[in-house]
């Protein structure tokens, strides 16, 4: 045992020197800077990576393929993030501009983790994005303090990871009973941020970075061997893909569609201004072009205007202090709802590739129309209801009476072990799986599939229903 543990950390430090001997790099993979002594919260990152990421790589080494790909750019992010937390001690706190680019060799690396999970769907799907969703975690290191939009270091890190875990739980249910080493490689994915940057987080950093002291600069060049700051060049342009925080950029874009058209209302000008008059000889009933027969030789092209898409705005709102609204959300899986109560009812409508997290107990929730969407909640005092829904997935941490599932196709049901007694009630759905707690607290999903035909048979002056059972089922 202790061979095999000094063969690990020596095959880590191995590791880590190699990337930080790479172009640009200047941090040693101890966490020495070149002008300073060691920093207990550097030193400390350092045996996160030794602890958790060699694990993690070690067992995506067994994998191959894509996952080990995907596992050295999370790998990457962390050495990424380790020196922007050297970086910190030595600048000081920036402005929002100045944030932007100081994270932004961060936010390359989780743009590049996601272009991954993109086209075609491969058969490690799940792997890549539970690795990609999981990197938003990293983002704690971008906490301003209270009002800057997001939540304080260890929740972030918790909720970021409850946005991976969906995927992670698929990958434990795929392989369970047949290639352990994918469930080996899930699992240290999940402790590399729970307990690990967690705990680190909690650690040293609970109310966000510290910075330098004043006076010193806001950026630090990493690729400066002794980390002096140069002259500042201007911020490159951002990438197209999601950054670590939002920028409102509307107000630099052309207006179109409605929007359009409000901008041009609201400008002041006539209303009427730019029509033409319509003339009498422009009049039907005076044209002298037009006749009473209809031809049969030209058609103009029926054009179905009902059927033109219209763009609606996304909704994420409390309305009369009693019913949460969450509509037309595409793409985004940072949506938590916090401060509720049991009096309040959640309705969630048109969302797609989403993830949504309800942090107290609510009366009902109801999702209506989704596809792809994941909603994590804690306790339900009526009943949680999906309709018309495709591609859902929904996890109960605490308790739920009720659980109503109708004209949906695709369900994943993960339950905690205070919501077993649950009623579930399916209609005109497919595809229903539950998964249910293993006997053991650190054992294994046991999924379950709900039937989705019946057999009636008439007997006794009445139809007795039955599920029906498929050989190999």
């Amino acid at each position: 045992m202790e061979k095999e543990l000094i063969k690990r950390l020596e095959s880590a430090v191995s590791r880590l020197e190699a990337i930080s001997a790479g172009p640009g790099t200047t941090i040693s993979s101890r966490g020495f800077s070149d002008d300073g002594p060691l920093d207990p919260s550097i030193s400390a990152f350092s045996d996160l990576i030794e602890n958790y990421i060699s694990k993690f790589i070690e067992t995506a080494e067994k994998i191959g393929g894509n996952v080990l790909e995907a596992s050295k750019v999370v790998e990457e992010a962390f050495l990424v993030q380790k020196d922007l937390l050297i970086r910190v001690k030595k600048c000081q706190k920036p402005d929002v501009a100045g944030l932007s680019e100081f994270l932004k060799p961060l936010n390359e690396i989780i743009v590049k983790a996601n272009s991954m999970t993109e086209g075609k769907r491969s058969d490690f799907s799940n792997h890549l994005k539970a690795a990609s969703d999981s990197l938003s975690a990293l983002a704690w290191i971008a906490y301003s303090g209270k009002g800057c939009g997001m939540s304080l270091p260890i929740a972030h890190v918790e909720e970021s990871w409850q946005a991976a875990e969906f995927y992670n739980n698929k990958i434990l249910v795929e392989y369970k009973n047949k290639e352990p080493d994918h469930i080996e490689w899930a699992k240290a994915l999940k402790e590399l941020y729970l307990p690990g940057l967690r705990e680190y987080v909690k650690t040293f950093y609970p109310l966000g970075p510290v910075w330098g002291p004043a006076g010193s600069p806001a950026l630090c060049n990493s690729s400066s061997s002794k980390g002096k700051c140069p002259a500042q060049s201007p911020a490159a342009p951002p990438p197209p893909s999601k950054c670590l925080f939002s920028c409102d950029t509307s107000s630099l874009q052309p207006k179109t569609g409605m929007s359009a058209v409000f901008q041009e209302i609201s400008s002041g000008k006539p209303v009427t201004a730019g029509l033409r008059k319509v003339t009498d000889d422009m009049k039907s009933k005076n044209r002298v072009d037009r006749s009473g027969v209809v031809s049969t030789t030209e058609r103009a092209p029926h054009v179905n205007t009902s059927l033109a898409a219209k763009a609606t705005p996304p909704k994420f709102e409390l309305q009369m202090g009693r019913k949460w609204v969450v509509e037309n959300q595409i793409g985004n899986k940072s949506l938590v709802i916090a401060d509720c109560d049991s009096k309040q009812s959640i309705y969630v409508f048109g969302c797609k590739d989403s993830v949504l997290q309800v942090k107290e107990k609510v009366n009902n929730i109801t999702v209506d129309k989704c596809t792809k969407t994941g909603i994590v909640f804690k306790d339900v005092v009526a009943a949680f209801e999906i309709v018309n829904c495709n591609r859902v997935e929904v996890q109960c941490e605490g308790s739920a009476p009720t659980i109503s599932i109708d004209n949906t196709g695709g369900c994943q049901l993960y339950l905690s072990k205070d919501s077993l007694e649950v009623s579930i009630t399916t209609a005109k759905s497919s595809e229903i799986n539950v998964l249910v707690p293993g006997e053991s607290p650190d054992g294994d999903w046991v999924e379950h599939n709900l039937p989705q035909q019946f057999a009636h048979c008439y007997k006794d002056g009445q139809f007795v229903t039955s599920p029906v059972s498929h050989s190999g089922g």
